[in-house]
C-alpha cells in the first residue's frame, strides 16, 4: 500500500496497525521516502519506521471495517475479513484450481439459461453476522439476486449458494469461521471440497441452524438440494 506523508501523519496510529499485514509505503513530493511495517528482531533496517511493543501478538489483533476496506483497496494482495480479523489469501496450488475449474464447468453448463449465476473467486462478498460485515472471497458462489449488482458492478447481495475447495492454509477458517458465518449470515447451501479426502461435505441451512448434512466421496454424484437436479460427479472433479 503507498500513501502520502501527509495521510501518514494525519492517520499514523491506523498505518501502524495495517502494517502488521503488509508495508505501507510514505511518498513524499511524489517520491517514495520510507516504509512503515513490522518490527522483526532479526531486521536492522534503518530506513523503515517501524514499532515493538513488548507482549504485543499481532496475529489476535483485529481493526475496523473501514480500515479494512483501506488496506484491501490500497493493496496488491487478497485479503478475507472475518470478525474483525484480517487473513491473506496465499496463492493456491494447481490442483486447487483443477477442481474450482471442473466445478465451475459443471455449474456454467447447468445454470446456462437459468436466473441463477454461478461465480469463481476472485469476487467480494460482504456478508452480515450480528450486526458486523464480513468479506470473503469465496472460490464459487451462485447468486440469485442479480438486482443486487450496483452501478458499481458489485455486488451487494447474499449468494443462494458458496463453495469451498480446502488448502491446508484455509481448511481451519472453511470447516469453523466461515462455516458459523455462512450460517448466520442466510446462506442457503455450502459445500466443502476436499483435495486430500475426495469428498465434498454438503450443509443446508435454515433459519440459522444446520438442516442438512451429507458426505459425499469418490465415484459418487454431490446433489445440491437447493437446486434440485445440479449434480456434480466426484470422478470428474478428483483426477
Amino acid at each position: 500500500m503507498e500513501i502520502s506523508s501527509t495521510e501518514a501523519q494525519n492517520n499514523f496510529g491506523r498505518y501502524l496497525k495495517l502494517a502488521q499485514f503488509e508495508d505501507i509505503i510514505v511518498s513524499k513530493n511524489g517520491k517514495k521516502a520510507v516504509v512503515i511495517k513490522a518490527f522483526k528482531e532479526s531486521e536492522k533496517n534503518y530506513s523503515t519506521i517501524a514499532e515493538k511493543v513488548e507482549g504485543y501478538d499481532w496475529k489476535s489483533e483485529k481493526i475496523s471495517f473501514e480500515d479494512f476496506l483501506k488496506l484491501s483497496e490500497g493493496s496488491e494482495n487478497r485479503y478475507e475479513y472475518i470478525d474483525g480479523e484480517v487473513y491473506l489469501l496465499a496463492s493456491p496450488s494447481y490442483d486447487h484450481q483443477a477442481i474450482i475449474m471442473e466445478i465451475s464447468n459443471v455449474m456454467y453448463n447447468w445454470f446456462k439459461g437459468k436466473k441463477c449465476r454461478p461465480l469463481a473467486a476472485p469476487f467480494d462478498v460482504t456478508l452480515t453476522k450480528d450486526g458486523s460485515k464480513n468479506v470473503v472471497q469465496p472460490d464459487i458462489i451462485v447468486i440469485c439476486d442479480t438486482e443486487n449488482i450496483n452501478e458499481k458492478r458489485r455486488y451487494t447481495g447474499i449468494p443462494t449458494m458458496v463453495i469451498e475447495v480446502l488448502s491446508e492454509s484455509t481448511q481451519q477458517l472453511d470447516m469453523l469461521k466461515k462455516l458459523n458465518l455462512y450460517v448466520h449470515a442466510g446462506i442457503k447451501e455450502y459445500w466443502i471440497v476436499s483435495p486430500l479426502r475426495k469428498e465434498v461435505y454438503a450443509y443446508c441451512f435454515e433459519d440459522q441452524v444446520i438442516k442438512d448434512y451429507r458426505v459425499y466421496r469418490e465415484g459418487e454424484l454431490a446433489q445440491s438440494k437447493t437446486f434440485q437436479g445440479l449434480e456434480i460427479p466426484l470422478g470428474q472433479i478428483f483426477l
